[in-house]
């Protein structure tokens, strides 16, 4: 008999929660129980897990660690699938594999690289793969140096975080005043220059940000499954092009994502982006995790998570080509349950366990066991 196999996601994407269902619909039916980590009492996947806890707040990366190993132990996870402290948590796979937990993640090594986004372009440049011009400035003199040798180019200049993930800090610098037109309908993402010069004169401390230009769509999002051998299983873009989204096998987009994939080993599941400069297209960013839309390659008759889970056991699922690539689509947002809420007694559990390192919180309420189909039993 063929043993369950138990996956572990801490402090996951909401989006997440198709990653799970994909887990349970694998192609085998083999049984998948899913643990889930969440700081936040109302994230979806702690509802769609098979067993769920609140994580303590305020751990450093070393006393996550410690707690994570504890996890592992504790609940006999298979396969861990790190995205809080991810970095932290690779550096001590070889203490992971001791406890029986395989990490479905890249080695330290690629997880460094990617973690800053100039050495990413600087690292991604040295093989050939193109990357837009860019600056990183960490005052406002350097902001409106790089913002005027981009608009001499002709280009719209915007900035983001150096390190940073899910476009967050992600600003479009315009030249036009704050006005009413700023105030009316939705937010959106330009800001004046002369704000930003401001907000940047009166920090207290200095920004690190990568300025760069205004990319154009459409966006292709290659989802790569990589082997520890450096060689690449599946890799399959997705593309975005305003609202419409379809999938590409292009190899103007596939090839250099092979390059990164397999040239710095992103093993397991990694997500690389591509937008348009003119008419090239050029690297946006690198994530050395699934993507949050991982589960839309589904439409094209592929299980990527599934794969991936087997390939962290050891199990090569072999080179992947989709059967089919899905029609043109579009997302469309959905109802998911929510854990009743946490009672104040149990908030007070989890924050007292917080400064212990290895401290276990108390469980979230509890989620009644699935069967093997992920239906509740």
């Amino acid at each position: 008999m063929v043993s369950r196999v138990r996956v572990w996601l801490n402090r996951t994407y909401a989006e997440n929660v198709f990653f799970m269902d994909q887990l349970r619909r694998n192609p085998s039916d083999r049984a998948v129980e899913i643990h889930a980590t969440h700081g936040d009492p109302d994230s979806p996947v702690l509802a769609a897990a098979d067993t769920a806890e609140l994580e303590p707040e305020g751990l450093s990366p070393a006393a996550y660690v410690e707690y994570a190993l504890a996890q592992c132990e504790r609940r006999g996870i298979d396969v861990f699938v790190p995205r809080l402290h991810q970095a932290a948590i690779v550096a001590h796979r070889a203490e992971f594999e001791a406890v029986g937990t395989a990490l479905l993640a890249p080695p330290p090594e690629a997880v460094a690289v990617f973690h800053d986004k100039v050495i990413a372009y600087e690292a991604v440049q040295a093989i050939g793969v193109p990357v837009p011009p860019w600056w990183r400035v960490r005052d406002a003199d350097g902001l409106l140096a790089a913002v005027e040798a981009l608009e001499a180019r002709g280009h719209r200049a915007c900035f983001k975080p150096a390190s940073g993930a899910g476009g967050v800090g992600f600003r479009v610098i315009t030249r036009a005043p704050y006005s009413l037109a700023q105030l009316s309908g939705f937010p959106n993402p330009h800001v004046p220059l002369g704000l930003v010069l401001d907000a940047v004169r009166q920090a207290d401390e200095p920004v690190d940000w990568l300025v760069m230009p205004r990319l154009e769509q459409p966006e292709v999002s290659v989802d790569c499954l990589t082997g520890p051998d450096n060689r690449i299983r599946l890799a399959v873009g997705r593309t975005k092009n305003g609202r419409r989204r379809g999938f590409t096998l292009h190899e103007q987009w596939l090839e250099p994502a092979r390059r990164i994939a397999e040239g710095f080993g992103l093993h397991h599941l990694s997500n690389i982006q591509f937008r348009m400069l003119g008419e090239r297209p050029m690297l946006m960013d690198v994530n050395t995790r699934p993507a949050g839309g991982l589960h839309q390659l589904s439409l094209c008759g592929v299980n990527a998570p599934w794969a991936a889970v087997r390939l962290a056991l050891g199990e090569d699922p072999g080179e992947m080509t989709p059967p089919f690539l899905g029609q043109d689509y579009t997302v469309v947002s959905g109802p998911r349950p929510l854990l009743p809420v946490p009672s104040p007694q149990l908030r007070a559990d989890v924050l007292a366990a917080a400064p212990a390192l290895g401290a276990v919180p108390a469980p979230a309420a509890p989620v009644e066991p699935r069967t093997a189909t992920g239906a509740r039993s």
